[in-house]
């Protein structure tokens, strides 16, 4: 299994705050943090420590969550899911055409006031997560993820 560090209360409210200074939202997330050597954050039901694993082969633990960027969070797709409903800012919202250029994978070609990374939203459903950076907005869709969207 891939090595995971918990994470301690003081780890866990740091990337609380961040939560809330990038998308200014307050949220009580009652899991377990999980990170590995990549700074991908991974969130797991605390029960997980009751679990001996000791006797277990186990690839992997928990809902891959997001990464750790020097101060700032990638959420993933499921990340956003998470953290999107509830945030207040930094949300892009994407029209159709858009929309399936995002799915495809594709960076955005995209004049918007937030800068760094943004909640890409489509209607009512949370996309994942993209940076904004002067006129674009790059894409981080893993490539397994992406969807081939007719026009």
């Amino acid at each position: 299994m891939q090595k995971l560090k918990i994470l301690n209360k003081k780890e866990i409210k740091k990337i609380l705050e961040i939560i809330k200074n990038q998308w200014g939202c307050d949220v009580n997330l009652d899991y377990a943090f999980l990170m590995n050597k990549e700074n991908k954050i991974y969130i797991v039901n605390k029960e997980i420590s009751k679990v001996d694993f000791s006797k277990l082969r186990i690839n992997s633990v928990g809902l891959y969550f997001a990464t750790m960027q020097g101060n700032e969070l990638r959420l993933s797709i499921e990340g956003s899911q998470i953290i999107g409903p509830k945030a207040k800012k930094n949300i892009l919202e994407l029209d159709e055409k858009e929309t399936k250029e995002w799915l495809k994978g594709i960076d955005l070609e995209k004049d918007t006031k937030e800068k760094g990374f943004v909640i890409i939203r489509h209607k009512d459903d949370f996309l994942g997560c993209g940076k904004a950076v002067e006129k674009k907005v790059l894409n981080y869709v893993p490539k397994a993820r992406r969807i081939a969207v007719n026009n």
